[in-house]
């Protein structure tokens, strides 16, 4: 296997978390009983670049079908963040009714809705079908395809280029992430600007972030490695923030290298010298990681058995990607956890993938009364606990695994 940005032969692996079904590949109760597909969650650093990645064992296409179950809407707090992201759009940098708006993966259309209230025109990518109606249902015209160079020359060639071109928790979810840099560039105007948001490498490995790891991401990066792959593709950064949002979350900003727009701000090189200096150009900073997730293994294992053995009743709340790895790498099936309570319409009734726990409506718990909640989705927990803050009247203990086991 090669690295996917620097065609480098890979040769240290970061973690093997064994092999698992995709994350997001919810079963329906007919399909109990058929054979899952495995595919190998073997994750690999190249020592050129230090891009984090995982083979495409499983092709995007597959993974990203008309039956992807997550829709971005779901969330609150996340609707929240993104109002927030589009306000600072429009102050900061001066996005108007005479701009296009393009978001690359923009899923249900959770975050054009708020440029569209503002009369802003709005254009949505998304391949999958599933949440790109959703997205139609709003009025947000969506383009249902994956996004690369090819579909960026034909923007480009229709004479729809973008004043702001974003994707949130995309970058990471490509498998040729040169072609699809490429494709930034080319669908961005002269002094348009490019944001992505990705989940941080840099947390990811201090925090035993190993749950965020499954065959939908295929990088898992940090800002150093991205600098480098923009700049391959004449694009220039200019400011980054570092967010809070799914563990620890950068928020990019790039220009075309030949815009004389926004200058470059010293968060750049401040987050080039924290990162060095934490190590992350070197390939000691990746040893040890796979120790620290038997670990978290370990102890969440050691937990359920205890709670067991006391006749406790155990459910966990969010089926989310996160979850799947975690109860996979595990080995936790249905006998140890009783169902897993989830707000999205589309994935009730079905199953978790591999463990097979059935995915219940919120209404399961009152009923249950369980003695733990497992909180799968932990980057957003307070707002999960802050929903099912009644839990409590029965003496209810919400727990977390990442980055250690903690009650609450």
């Amino acid at each position: 296997m090669n690295c996917r940005f620097c065609k480098n032969e890979l040769k240290h692996v970061f973690i093997d978390l064994g092999n698992s079904p995709p994350s997001n590949s919810f079963l329906t109760p007919a399909q109990l009983n058929v054979p899952e597909s495995f595919f190998p969650l073997k994750i690999f650093v190249c020592e050129k670049c230090f891009l984090v990645q995982v083979d495409e064992y499983k092709k995007a296409a597959e993974i990203f079908d008309s039956e992807y179950a997550y829709f971005s809407s779901v969330s609150r707090s996340w609707l929240e963040h993104s109002k927030k992201y589009t306000e600072k759009m429009i102050s900061e940098f001066g996005i108007n009714y005479q701009s296009q708006v393009i978001e690359i993966a923009s899923n249900d259309g959770y975050l054009l809705q708020y440029f569209k209230e503002k009369g802003i025109p709005v254009l949505g990518i998304e391949p999958t079908e599933s949440t790109a109606n959703a997205a139609k249902a709003k009025g947000i015209e969506s383009i249902g395809e994956f996004f690369g160079e090819r579909l960026a020359s034909q923007l480009s060639n229709e004479g729809r280029k973008a004043d702001l071109l974003l994707g949130n928790n995309v970058l990471a979810h490509v498998p040729d992430i040169n072609d699809f840099v490429k494709g930034l560039q080319i669908a961005l105007k002269a002094d348009g600007i490019i944001t992505m948001e990705f989940p941080h490498l840099l947390q990811l490995v201090k925090n035993n972030q190993f749950d965020t790891i499954y065959h939908e991401h295929f990088s898992y990066l940090s800002f150093t490695t991205v600098k480098r792959i923009f700049e391959k593709h004449n694009l220039e950064m200019f400011h980054v923030e570092e967010l809070p949002t799914h563990g620890g979350s950068l928020r990019i900003f790039a220009k075309q290298k030949t815009s004389a727009l926004n200058p470059v701000r010293s968060t750049v090189n401040a987050l080039l010298v924290k990162e060095d200096q934490a190590g992350i150009n070197g390939l000691e900073f990746y040893k040890g990681f796979d120790k620290n997730a038997a670990k978290v293994k370990l102890d969440f294992l050691e937990f359920l058995i205890h709670a067991k053995k006391e006749g406790k009743k155990i459910a966990a709340y969010g089926a989310a990607a996160k979850g799947s790895t975690m109860l996979n790498f595990c080995g936790i099936k249905n006998d140890w956890i009783e169902y897993v309570v989830d707000g999205a319409a589309s994935k009730q009734g079905k199953y978790m993938p591999a463990s097979h726990i059935p995915i219940v409506n919120e209404v399961k718990i009152k009923e249950h009364k369980p003695d733990y909640i497992i909180i799968l989705p932990w980057n957003i927990k307070e707002e999960i606990m802050n929903q099912l803050s009644y839990v409590k009247g029965w003496g209810c203990i919400f727990v977390t695994v990442i980055p250690d086991l903690q009650k609450f």
